[in-house]
């Protein structure tokens, strides 16, 4: 994506955002699961911000936290200027943010037409004022996606997974929202398909204006889409920069494990690439280790990276990174 971002303001902010689970050990005992501690970055209005890391890193939650699925633990979501702290905020801000989910299969009432399904925001938001408005607007959503006026009397189970991808899509884009959550929206989709529901995504996002979360796990997925990408590990953020930057430049011992495991498509390059194996077991957030969470697999850690979380500080012009021996490597 070649879009010019150095003006642009900031659509979405997150500061200090924490979300954690409280889990039964027994015995009247809980103790939360970490699953997002202390999280803060921002995007930019027109811009797509990559998320990625392995799977139970956090990634999804963070998404979700952000539009209020799951009530935030702490910290605070600010969208073009408007603290969500309240229920008004909270319904003007759901007018303008919305959701891809990530399974096509399960988050599609079976029960519902396509017609319904589309327009079920719609009829929640009260964005029409009768009934042939109504039927014109799913229409256009659909027509949107690629898909016709055929579809909308049908049913979800009578398509393909990349066509119910995009009926959830045009479900996301009826409230003519500014910013999607895009929780790895071609994960569960043949790879043929993933490739036109990416280049949907950018051209929607040309024409109407979009500003995205993408959240995923195929870096090479990322790095088509996004403008900046940042990482996760274990419910903390490590690194964030441009995503030309992370490719060509990763800083953190794991963005740069990460980034070793990508094929590539140049024999020679694939047999000069050296693969960096991590050692050791992926921690439980129920039990996360203290310190930097990534040091029991880093092959850089020392006593400082068990003694205190590093900051996450920008370290060059836009690159920021949670890392203690950041200066050292």
């Amino acid at each position: 994506m070649n879009v010019n971002l150095s003006k642009k303001q900031d659509l979405l902010e997150v500061r200090g955002l924490k979300e954690y689970f409280d889990i039964n050990m027994g015995f009247f005992r809980t103790r939360p699961l970490k699953a997002v501690d202390d999280v803060s970055f921002s995007i930019r209005r027109g811009e797509t911000l990559g998320l990625v890391g392995e799977s139970g890193c956090g990634k999804t939650t963070v998404g979700r936290t952000i539009l209020h699925l799951y009530k935030p633990t702490a910290g605070t979501v600010v969208y073009d200027g408007m603290e969500i702290n309240d229920p008004r905020s909270l319904k003007e801000f759901r007018k303008k943010a919305t959701m891809v989910f990530q399974d096509p299969y399960s988050s599609l009432n079976p029960r519902m037409t396509v017609s319904d399904i589309v327009a079920e925001p719609l009829d929640v938001h009260h964005l029409y004022n009768g009934k042939k408005e109504r039927e014109e607007r799913v229409l256009e959503l659909l027509s949107l996606v690629g898909l016709n006026s055929e579809h909308a009397s049908r049913y979800a189970h009578e398509f393909s997974g990349g066509q119910r991808q995009r009926i959830g899509i045009a479900r996301a884009l009826a409230v003519n929202p500014e910013f999607i959550v895009c929780d790895e929206p071609v994960s569960a989709l043949d790879v043929s398909i993933q490739a036109q529901v990416i280049n949907m995504f950018d051209d929607l996002q040309d024409r109407l204006g979009l500003t995205y979360l993408f959240i995923a796990h195929d870096l090479l997925v990322v790095r088509h889409i996004s403008n900046r990408i940042a990482v996760m590990y274990l419910g903390k953020m490590v690194e964030l920069a441009s995503a030309e930057e992370i490719y060509r430049h990763p800083l953190h011992p794991y963005s740069q494990s990460l980034l070793s495991a990508v094929p590539l498509p140049d024999p020679r390059k694939a047999r000069a690439n050296k693969r960096i194996v991590l050692t050791g077991d992926i921690p439980s957030p129920l039990n996360a280790p203290s310190g930097c969470p990534f040091r029991t697999r880093c092959r850089f850690a020392k006593e400082c990276c068990a003694e205190s979380m590093p900051p996450f500080n920008e370290v060059e012009n836009g690159h920021f990174v949670a890392c203690h021996r950041i200066g050292e490597l």
